[in-house]
């Protein structure tokens, strides 16, 4: 169990003062979620909600940096698996039905489906 956990609704870290979460917290969070960075983000985004309503007047980009910025930093990123991921999804097309569900203007103004009487 760590000492740097958040004391609220200050949000500074119990065992150093700092605010939460301190770099050692961080570090501690790092090692404890290396295989679970999603889990990682939605840990941190409960206690960024949860901050938020406590500290309302601080800005919520300087929260998110707080608490989320740090979370992504350090891991690399494969750009050649990036980039195809993103290339294959601007060329997919998908096919579309035949007039289904597609809105109709006719001189009733009725709104009805193509096809529906």
């Amino acid at each position: 169990m760590t000492t740097h956990g958040p004391v609220m609704p200050i949000w500074s870290c119990g065992g150093c003062n700092l605010p939460w979460p301190c770099p050692t917290r961080r570090r501690e969070l790092r090692a404890e979620y290396a295989d679970a960075p999603v889990s990682l983000a939605l840990y941190l985004g409960a206690y960024l909600v949860q901050a938020a309503e406590d500290m309302p007047w601080t800005p919520a980009g300087v929260l998110h940096r707080r608490f989320l910025g740090w979370s992504r930093t350090g891991r690399p990123i494969d750009a050649s698996s990036t980039a195809s991921r993103y290339s294959n999804r601007a060329t997919r097309t998908r096919p579309r039905p035949a007039s289904a569900g597609r809105m109709t203007s006719d001189d009733t103004g009725s709104g009805r489906l193509a096809g529906n009487p």
